[in-house]
């Protein structure tokens, strides 16, 4: 898989970009397996020079939990599983559908592009795919608009109880935990290909420091909002909060997203039940200590969704 990342660099009110590969020429990757993490929670758990993959134990533990069960990789050649993620919406009679995020697809986006494994290994090639009206490629404008949704040919089974997606605005403050198959790396060191092993998803947290609103009318040219955005402290709280949220983290499971996440699902939870809030959609710099992730926002487009798969369940 190509070891390369687009970065661009920008001021922390703007967002920079971790990018699936795709099938046009501007859209890149890292390897396949997810997150940035502590440096802390990668020692704890067996990281060192040499063991560099050992160190991710907690976070592949935490998305291997049953409510990300839904949760599934993308692969453009039916090999290489991890060059983009996507989360199980719920069947109609005789389909299944799969939200994801838009830039994972050049436009004008094929359903063949990828295709998609679930849970029980089983590949399925995607033949619909829907892409939001409101994405037209760029980040700075549009990241609140960078979901697409597939229909697959048969319906998923085995798979879990369909998930909830949020309904609310009150994301502002909340842990949210992120999941998809992306690169891996810590804080000090970002994305590098050594912390790289195996197939699996893994998990990471951080709290919504950033709710930008929908911006309506949507400028032609400007930031459209309608995104969360999470920040990675460092542990001892040296680097200041860009957004003004917490120095040091909340958890020892606090992380960022790594390319190749995009797609995946970010969640939180809801009385006691866990809900998605967010699709994975990009990145500042390269996934280190005072860095940024950023997520589109599901319960806005509550609508278009509903539009495309009157199935989807929303919660109240």
């Amino acid at each position: 898989m190509p070891d390369t990342l687009d970065i661009k660099k920008s001021a922390p009110s703007n967002k920079s970009f971790f990018l699936a590969i795709g099938v046009a020429l501007f859209i890149f990757a890292l390897s396949a397996n997810a997150v940035t993490i502590l440096d802390s929670t990668w020692h704890e758990e067996g990281g060192a020079k040499g063991r560099e993959p050992a160190g991710f134990g907690a976070h592949l533990r935490l998305a291997a939990q049953p409510q990300f069960r839904s949760v599934l990789a993308f692969s453009s050649d039916d090999e290489t599983w991890g060059e983009a993620s996507g989360t199980w919406l719920g069947n109609d009679e005789k389909h299944a559908y799969v939200l994801t995020a838009a830039h994972v697809y050049a436009l004008p986006a094929s359903p063949d592009a990828y295709s998609v494994r679930s849970p029980d290994g089983r590949i399925h090639r995607p033949d619909r795919i829907w892409v939001h009206p409101q994405w037209n490629g760029d980040f700075d404008m549009r990241t609140g608009f960078d979901l697409a949704v597939l229909r697959l040919p048969k319906r998923l089974t085995g798979i879990g109880p369909q998930p909830v997606l949020y309904g609310g605005n009150a994301e502002s403050g909340k842990l949210i935990t992120f999941v998809g198959f992306g690169s891996r790396g810590i804080g000090s060191a970002g994305e590098e290909d050594r912390f790289y092993r195996g197939s699996d998803k893994a998990a990471a947290q951080g709290v919504v420091d950033q709710l930008v609103k929908t911006v309506m009318p949507l400028p032609r040219k400007g930031d459209g909002g309608n995104y969360l955005g999470v920040y990675l402290p460092k542990e001892d709280g040296s680097i200041p909060n860009p957004y003004g949220g917490a120095a040091k983290p909340a958890t020892r499971l606090v992380g960022l997203l790594g390319s190749g996440d995009s797609g995946g699902s970010a969640w939180m939870q809801l009385q006691g039940n866990w809900v998605m809030v967010g699709v994975n959609s990009n990145g500042s710099g390269t996934a280190r200590y005072g860095e940024s992730s950023w997520f589109t926002r599901i319960s806005p487009l509550r609508s278009w969704l509903s539009g495309l798969f009157p199935g989807v369940r929303f919660s109240e």
